[in-house]
């Protein structure tokens, strides 16, 4: 996957592949599914919501720069694997989820996977995870449009990363807040489930 999918691709921080190569992506998708686990592809994991593919998950994980004591704010948990590859190059992870039967999936998978530095929480991740705010750097795993609570939550020199777009037409899009400044660089157009407010409780 790394050799093949990644490299080629100009994924290259080499934290990242590292990380990339050790989390075991079979884990987080339905055991049906397992075989497909390191196609460079998206896979359904339930609910309407998907694993994104290795090459997406490398590609935002690398555009944080991240240097291995941050504290990183991740809105849309999923089934938790890219949450478990930012685990492997920060100092803590705070990841949020909306539905709750993916929250608890989720935090199964992770504790198979014995990531111990994960803190998850069932909510809205419109609002962000005020309670440990500020963060060195924000990550959304849905498309749709920037909460302005995401900037408030963020450190000066924080980055924010998320696809911004509607109708699943979307551009990675990387926010640096620098004093009263915002600096604003767009990437790869992509493909995410949107990105919904309030909270499934099923």
């Amino acid at each position: 996957m790394v050799a093949e999918q990644l490299v080629p691709r100009g994924v290259d921080d080499p934290r990242v592949l590292e990380a990339m190569s050790i989390v075991p992506r079979h884990l987080f998708v339905d055991p049906a599914l397992s075989s497909h686990a390191y196609q460079d592809s998206s896979l359904p994991i339930g609910e309407g919501q998907t694993i994104s593919q290795p090459y997406m998950v490398a590609k935002m994980s690398q555009l944080l720069e991240l240097k291995g004591d941050e504290r990183v704010l991740e809105i849309g948990t999923g089934c938790g694997y890219q949450t478990a590859v930012l685990s492997r190059l920060c100092r803590r992870v705070y990841t949020v989820e909306r539905i709750e039967s993916l929250h608890e999936r989720a935090r199964q998978n992770l504790r198979r996977a014995r990531h111990a530095n994960v803190m998850l929480k069932c909510g809205d991740g419109m609002l962000g995870w005020e309670e440990y705010a500020p963060f060195d750097a924000i990550i959304v795993t849905a498309g749709g449009f920037a909460s302005d609570v995401w900037m408030e939550q963020l450190r000066d020199g924080g980055v924010l990363l998320f696809p911004e777009g509607q109708d699943r037409a979307h551009r990675l899009v990387r926010r640096k807040k620098s004093g009263e400044e915002i600096i604003e660089e767009q990437f790869d157009m992509c493909t995410f489930v949107p990105l919904l407010e309030g909270v499934n409780h099923r």
